[in-house]
């Protein structure tokens, strides 16, 4: 690894797009059934993470004209980037969530790696693991299958295996070792390209947008003609403040069944939900409810292949309409699966990562600028992370569920998370206060909005 190594284009792009009020910050809440044994984590972090990934133990330097470079951090110490946080009284779930906010509204400390863990001590039913990882790192779902390879399948052996130092000083080609490596890790019952496997198996959200190779003018016409989405509570100016809630877990076979009920998939039921919420919290405030785009991030890093060392950002995204208007829950379902067919056979995803790379060479200003005309045209930011069908551990400690944000570019003041894992999915909302001043509203509507559906199916 060369001393200064430049940041590529598009991972500069999101470094640079970093304001106070709009930190390009990915975080995740990972909850535990039980106390974590913290030595033990910081040893499977260690071994797993900052040797694995250079970029763990890298900081950033700007270079002549603001270019940024990867340096690594001589004095880089596990402790500044680990830490034992005591959630405060009562420890229930509003007492988290707010503590999540309060971490959610902390840029990370430039001069040092752009990553940070807090184990949040505690709360109720067990710690919790709230992980804070810069953009510029690397994107939603590279992550996500990085912080996978931090956990064993249940049953399996745990801890973290010697046999992994061979990856770099055993025989055979870097693959091969890192193969050996990953399957000693990922334990006997799950390798860390299952996991990758796992996060393909089911995509409740943008899983199978991607159209690998899809060019043309149209894509760039159509991104270019989108108009504005309408005023509204949800868009506005933002303040440094954030809030973070999420939901009891949904069944996921429940939510499989409403899908085969009402002829649309588990995407499909989801997304109708989550539509059906932001009308609710509309038609609460007298506004009328109208159409809203969505903001989707599409993976397009082959899910078979492991997630490379030096990480970085490969992504497009696409703009899906959301049928707000629409007030029947069947005929709202029906018209968001249109809609999404229609995305699926667009070329948007690849089309935008290829402007995303470009955008990178250009100036800061210029960054900004393109970035606040793609959020002029939506409303928020739906993201959709995939986990392992079956329950894994960390250090020893069953993993009881999960939560992941994107950060909310473009000046965005609310993203919408959908997560599944062991037979779960969890919804979450990160917002500005001042837009949504409390998630837990559309949390709630969310969840009323299941209900509606399961009574649609049920009517049918």
């Amino acid at each position: 690894m060369p001393a200064h190594e430049r940041m590529a284009s598009v991972d500069a792009l999101w470094f640079h797009m970093e304001e106070p009020a709009n930190l390009m910050m990915i975080t995740a809440v990972l909850w535990f059934e039980g106390r974590l044994d913290f030595a033990r984590l910081q040893a499977v972090v260690r071994e797993r993470l900052v040797e694995r990934y250079p970029r763990f133990r890298q900081r950033v330097v700007l270079g002549r004209l603001g270019v940024p470079h990867w340096e690594e951090a001589r004095d880089f110490d596990l402790d500044a980037h680990l830490s034992r946080l005591a959630v405060p009284a009562p420890g229930d779930r509003a007492a988290l969530e707010t503590l999540v906010g309060q971490w959610m509204s902390t840029p990370l400390e430039r001069s040092r790696p752009l990553w940070q863990f807090h184990v949040l001590e505690g709360a109720r039913g067990g710690d919790v693991l709230l992980c804070r990882l810069h953009h510029c790192l690397a994107d939603g779902i590279a992550l996500a299958r990085v912080l996978l390879t931090l956990t064993d399948a249940e049953g399996a052996h745990e801890g973290v295996a010697p046999e992994l130092r061979e990856r770099t000083h055993g025989p055979g080609s870097g693959l091969a070792r890192w193969m050996r490596g990953a399957r000693v890790v990922a334990g006997t019952a799950r390798t860390v390209l299952r996991k990758g496997a796992e996060l393909a198996a089911e995509p409740i959200l943008a899983g199978d947008l991607v159209r690998q190779g899809a060019r043309g003018a149209a894509a760039v016409g159509k991104l270019l003609v989108i108009p504005q989405d309408p005023r509204t509570p949800l868009r506005g100016p933002l303040g440094t403040e954030k809030r973070a809630a999420w939901s009891d877990p949904v069944p996921l076979e429940r939510v499989k069944a409403l899908g085969r009920a009402l002829d649309g998939t588990v995407n499909d039921v989801l997304l109708t939900a989550v539509t059906g919420a932001l009308r609710r919290y509309l038609e609460a405030r007298d506004v009328p409810p109208e159409d809203v785009h969505a903001l989707v991030p599409v993976n397009l890093r082959p899910l078979d292949e492991p997630v490379p060392r030096e990480l970085g950002n490969r992504f497009g995204v696409v703009f899906l309409r959301l049928p707000v208007h629409i007030e029947e829950p069947r005929r709202r379902l029906l018209e968001l699966a249109r809609r999404m067919g229609l995305v699926k056979r667009s070329p948007e995803a690849v089309v935008t990562f290829g402007m995303l790379e470009v955008l990178g060479y250009t100036p800061a200003a210029m960054k900004r600028a393109a970035v606040d005309i793609f959020g002029s045209k939506a409303t928020l930011v739906a993201t959709n992370v995939p986990g392992p069908r079956e329950a894994v551990s960390l250090a020893g400690t069953t993993l009881g569920g999960l939560t992941f944000w994107v950060p909310q570019a473009g000046h965005l003041g609310l993203g919408v998370s959908l997560f599944s894992y062991a037979g779960q999915v969890t919804v979450g909302v990160a917002a500005d206060a001042g837009r949504v001043p409390d998630p837990h509203e559309l949390i709630r509507a969310f969840h009323d909005e299941v209900e509606a559906l399961a009574g649609a199916a049920a009517s049918g």
